[in-house]
């Protein structure tokens, strides 16, 4: 009679492609193996290379990566649960902050991040034969980066070293050339048909942005889940994109005798009894299992015959002009959405059913992106220079990371000390940050901090920023960190378990160093600071605050940190609609700890200009864009007045200036004459005149040193610094366009050139006799034929027409109302006159 575990071992359907598999990686060192999920890729198939299967063949050492910690754990487990033992023995794992490995193990599973780690030390990964990067469809940067390192490792040091990329779906293609055109080989699943019920809520929702999720999304999730359980049988796996979409769902749901089901949370910060019992299977009631994308394609949840996928997932984003960094909330791609349904077929036909239109599935992105082209790359940046490549330039990547992001993430390891200028070769500093195991940033924080307040207080904070608390803990670090060391919870588990670990990645010659400092506010505030000096705040007043970067930040009501003058930033995210960063996690410091930890952005200068509409001068200390002191100016240099004073006319335009009646009128005709005849006029338009200050504003403009010298400046005379004088053509200014035209009547009446065409404006009787329209500089006027009373009687380009046609209508209207003013017949041979006609007796 066979046992259980030798029956699931049979039932793995990846069993079928592991000779291929074996061949594929005896003829080219390389392989692909795309499998769907529950077939055993990731149990079974590193039992089968580690030769621990009946009939396998020699014993070789298999490293397996995860993405997440526990995907690490958990397969450890089912695999040392399939050969009848306990994780650490033949299988082990080694997780941040956990390791379960014996002398006897001989595969062990690491996150991707702890295989980084140890490629670093070790480049030549001495004593392993085998090492499978599972999930690599999951585009994680560590997983790229990995998957990279160990090319390298195959080309120059240990060509015999095996390598399988693995995955649920993955671009096979894209993966195979990347590991030099490798075998792919694939495996068939058992897929039980599963049916899609398309459930979206009855209301549109507001699309997701930052970390926020419309409530009425999660509450109609709930309600699906409700609807799913009445409908269907088995249990329900919900995908929900975070921790806190997590609890606010369950606290919908109720208690497990409303719902007649058990409610389960599946998510890294889990405790590991909750993670095991979920992944152990049903014990006899049904169960929802609210998870996160973990449950994609890593984990294997038993039981589960329906999923409801709320439609989300977080991915990472930078902002590296404001140097914010956080998870995003984004629509799930299509493949993720496919992974998803297919948790329901995984044991027997099952049904999904999607929160959003059917109408709306179509234009979900096809993939996720890629995580090299959106988060922070600082740490990407670390490993590239330590492993000898400072601009990743030589690392075989499927996606190149974006060269803006990486020359910021560059800049961030020169300013820590972490590389050289110039070269980005990392120094022996950077060496020392990279095998911390956590940010740069943090490391920078941890290893400058434990010299300042202590090797155990810096590893407190750096802990709780590594992974950043509850929100139940509140944004203010400092209580965070006394939270911390007094919960019972399991963040607060997990994070004395790091605080140990980081406490022993110090130096030896720091380890023992012993606080310095004052309470919990000064350690938190220093080492939060030294992490973000940028981040670093000075108070504006409102709740509100300037971090040295320029960007402005702002607290939530009833903040305890409200008031402060100073904070040191640690936790923000700014959505994109926001004026303003919202502050998430912060400690309050004093202005000297913001000097020491932002020290390098000190500055001082002399400043000049244009503000509130005059000339601001004064000599202004700053950190960043806060500013610490500032002091008028009594002498400013000349050519940063005059700067200023342009800045002013560009802002407020020429009218700043002396404009007479005059002055007005030889700019409306100067504009005229480029239009009309172009050659050598000047360009008169505001931007023309601003760009070439000098060619008519001085010396007046040098001259001047606030706005009221401006406004004695006289316009009209600098503009005729700008007349072709050069060319002999300026002399004809009043022959091209004379400021006033000669009329019949003999009045000389002033022209208008402020229009597209010039404007004579008559009254109309000066008119008469005059048989075509007057021309400035060939171009017909168009004349405003005035009353009597000087106002407006008709408008016209043509005069001889208007004498024809239009001026009896004109004449039969205002005769009767102007009698003493003549109103000929013929006006084009009627005498002109200014003068009203003798009263008849």
């Amino acid at each position: 009679m066979t046992s259980p575990r030798a029956d699931a071992l049979a039932a793995l359907p990846v069993k079928a492609v592991l000779p291929e598999l074996t061949a594929a990686l005896d003829a080219a060192g390389c392989a692909v193996l795309c499998a769907p999920p529950g077939t055993g890729k990731t149990t079974l198939v590193p039992l089968a290379l580690a030769g621990l299967l009946p009939g396998g063949g020699p014993v070789r050492r298999v490293l397996v990566a995860e993405p997440r910690r526990i995907a690490a754990r958990a397969a450890a487990r089912r695999m040392a649960w399939l050969l009848g033992e306990r994780a650490g023995q033949r299988v082990g794992f080694t997780v941040r902050g956990e390791r379960a490995v014996g002398p006897d193990t001989v595969v062990e599973v690491v996150t991707t991040g702890v295989l980084l780690q140890r490629l670093q030390r070790d480049q030549e990964l001495a004593g392993v034969d085998v090492v499978i990067l599972d999930e690599c469809h999951e585009r994680h940067l560590d997983a790229d980066t990995a998957a990279a390192f160990l090319l390298d490792v195959r080309a120059a040091l240990r060509p015999e070293l095996r390598l399988v990329a693995a995955s649920a779906t993955t671009d096979a293609a894209g993966w195979s050339a990347l590991l030099g055109d490798a075998p792919v080989v694939e495996a068939g699943g058992v897929a039980h048909p599963v049916d899609v019920v398309w459930a979206p809520p009855a209301r549109p929702v507001r699309p997701p942005h930052s970390m926020r999720v419309d409530p009425a999304l999660l509450t109609h999730v709930a309600s699906v889940v409700r609807r799913a359980l009445a409908e269907r049988t088995g249990d329900v796996l919900v995908f929900l994109p975070g921790v806190g979409e997590i609890g606010r769902v369950a606290g919908q749901l109720g208690d497990t005798g409303e719902l007649g089901a058990e409610v389960l949370q599946v998510h890294g910060r889990a405790p590991a009894a909750v993670q095991d019992a979920v992944l152990a299977g049903p014990t006899g009631g049904r169960r929802v299992v609210l998870a996160t994308a973990v449950a994609e394609s890593s984990l294997t949840v038993p039981g589960v015959r329906v999923v409801v996928d709320a439609g989300l997932a977080r991915e990472p984003r930078t902002d590296h002009a404001r140097g914010l960094s956080a998870l995003a909330t984004v629509r799930v791609s299509q493949a993720g959405a496919t992974q998803r349904a297919g948790r329901a077929g995984r044991e027997a036909p099952g049904a999904v059913y999607r929160c959003w239109p059917e109408a709306d599935h179509g234009r979900l992105a096809r993939f996720p992106a890629p995580e090299i082209k959106v988060a922070d790359l600082t740490a990407f940046a670390l490993a590239a220079a330590c492993w000898g490549d400072p601009d990743a330039s030589g690392l075989a990547l499927l996606d190149a990371p974006p060269a803006g992001a990486l020359a910021a993430a560059r800049e961030v390891l020169a300013a820590i000390g972490a590389t050289e200028p110039g070269t980005g070769r990392a120094t022996p500093r950077g060496a020392r940050l990279a095998r911390l195991g956590v940010h740069p940033r943090l490391a920078r924080a941890l290893l400058d901090g434990a010299e300042r307040v202590g090797a155990r207080a810096a590893a407190e904070v750096v802990a709780l920023l590594s992974e950043e608390p509850p929100r139940s803990y509140g944004d203010d670090l400092a209580a965070a960190l006394r939270a911390a060391r007094a919960g019972g919870d399991a963040y607060g588990a997990r994070w004395r378990q790091e605080v140990r670990r980081l406490e022993g990645a110090l130096p030896d010659a720091v380890r023992g160093r012993r606080g310095g400092r004052g309470g919990d506010d000064a350690v938190a505030g220093l080492v939060a600071a030294l992490a973000f000096p940028e981040r670093v705040a000075g108070a504006r007043g409102g709740g509100t605050y300037l971090m040295v970067s320029g960007t402005g930040a702002e607290l939530t009501e009833g903040s305890r940190l409200r008031g402060q003058e100073w904070l040191a930033v640690a936790v923000a995210d700014r959505p994109a609609t926001a004026p303003a960063a919202r502050v998430r996690l912060a400690a309050v410091i004093d202005e000297g700890t913001a000097l020491e930890a932002a020290g390098a952005l000190r500055s001082a200068a002399e400043e000049v200009h244009w503000q509130d509409g005059d000339v601001v001068a004064r000599r202004v200390e700053r950190l960043g864009a806060v500013e610490l002191s500032v002091r008028p100016l009594r002498n400013p240099a000349a050519g940063l007045v005059r700067d200023a004073l342009l800045d002013g006319l560009r802002r407020e335009g020429p009218g700043l200036l002396h404009w007479t009646r005059e002055a007005r009128q030889l700019r409306d005709r100067l504009a005229f004459l480029r239009r009309a005849v172009g050659g050598g006029w000047p360009d008169v338009s505001d931007s023309a005149l601003l760009e070439h200050a000098d060619d008519w504003l001085e010396p007046e403009l040098s001259r001047a040193r606030r706005r009221a010298d401006l406004a004695r400046i006289d316009a009209g005379q600098a503009l005729r610094r700008l007349l072709p004088w050069a060319r002999g053509e300026a002399g004809r200014l009043d022959e091209l366009a004379p400021e006033r035209i000669e009329v019949p009547s003999g009045s000389r009446v002033r022209v208008d050139y402020e229009g597209e065409q010039p404007v004579l404006a008559v009254k109309l009787q000066e008119l008469f006799g005059l048989r075509e329209t007057p021309t400035v500089a060939g171009v017909p006027v168009v004349v405003h034929l005035l009353s009597p009373a000087g106002r407006p009687a008709a408008v016209t380009a043509d005069l001889a027409s208007f004498w024809q046609e239009g001026y009896r209508a004109v004449r039969a209207e205002l005769r009767g109302r102007y009698p003493r003013h003549p109103w000929p017949e013929d006006p084009s041979t009627a005498r002109p006159t200014r003068r009203l006609q003798p009263r008849k007796h």
